[in-house]
Order: structure tokens, then sequence, then C-alpha cells
């Protein structure tokens, strides 16, 4: 379980493929690998907290960082605003399932949410995103049966298919005006 749980640890998406596969090889229920996806976020929650409160208060002192952090606000309400008009459950559920749990828990700070309904959010979105790669991973990988090339694939639509929607949803925006 270890090693499943480490690679949960990565920071980036990257570790749910093999993750997942590395569970399903050691014969891991789904729950229990669902569960240390779960406490890898807890985790993660641990760490990142007090850096974010860190960065908070020294940005209160520090003109750099109070700049650094009225452009992180900025970005964090355009993208609350992608999502929806305010910055509710919902909106940061969503932000944290399409971009990343720490970005979805910095949006929720900025808009006066709490530590532990913040990190809720947080960590809904993200394992929201953790059972659509899961499943995805598990399904491709049981057609093509190998899982290097599996995670290759994964890891490659992770990047190219978000990509791909900004782009035709800016052509298909542009085409409406």
């Amino acid at each position: 379980m270890l090693p499943v749980f480490m690679l949960f640890l990565v920071p980036i998406g990257g570790g749910i493929p093999a993750g997942v596969l590395l569970a399903r090889a050691n014969g891991l229920p789904w729950p229990v690998t669902a569960g240390l996806y779960f406490i890898s976020d807890v985790v993660l929650a641990l760490v990142f907290e007090p850096v974010l409160r860190l960065f908070v208060v020294l940005g209160r002192r520090i003109r750099v960082l109070a700049r650094v952090g009225a452009i992180l606000s900025s970005a964090m309400a355009r993208n609350a605003a992608y999502f929806s008009r305010s910055a509710g459950p919902i909106t940061l559920v969503m932000i944290s399932f399409g971009v990343d749990p720490m970005t979805g828990r910095a949006t929720a700070l900025a808009a006066g949410h709490g530590v532990v309904a913040g990190w809720a959010f947080a960590i809904a979105g993200d394992m929201l995103y953790y059972a659509v790669l899961a499943l995805t991973t598990l399904q491709l990988n049981s057609y093509i049966k190998n899982p290097e090339l599996t995670i290759f694939i994964v890891l490659g639509a992770m990047m190219l298919v978000p990509m791909l929607v900004r782009y035709f949803r800016s052509k298909l925006t542009f085409g409406m005006r």
C-alpha cells in the first residue's frame, strides 16, 4: 500500500494512473485505493495550508508578495467567474476538479471560506478528478493490457484535452460574436 500512497502524493495528476494500476496489480480493492488517495489529499491540506497562511501574512508586510497576492486574487476571481458568478461550493469543487486542489483552496480562501469548508470543496473536486482518471485508466488498460502505454496515453490526454477544449471553446465563443 505504501508505494501506491507515495505515487498519490505526487502533486500533479501523473501519480493517479500509476497508483491505480499498481494498486490493481497488488490486489488492492478500489475502496482502499480511493481511501489512500483521499488520505493523500488530507496530507496535502496539512502541508499546504500553513504555507498558504504564511504567504497571506507575509503579503501584508512585503510589498512584492502583496502584488503577487493581488495578481493571484485576480486570477482566482477569473477562475471563479469562468465557472459561475459566485465562489460557492459547486464553483469551488469545479475549480479544484479542473485545476488542482491547491488552487481550489486558494480560491476558497480568497472567497472568504474557512479552512475546513475550503479544503472540503477542494478535496471533493480532487476526488471527482481522481474518480474520472482512475476509471479512465482502468478501462483503457483493460483494452491495451500494457500499463506503461496506458500511463503514457492518460498523461498525454491529461495535457492535450484541456488545451483542445480551450481551443475549441475560444473558436466557438469567437464565432458567436
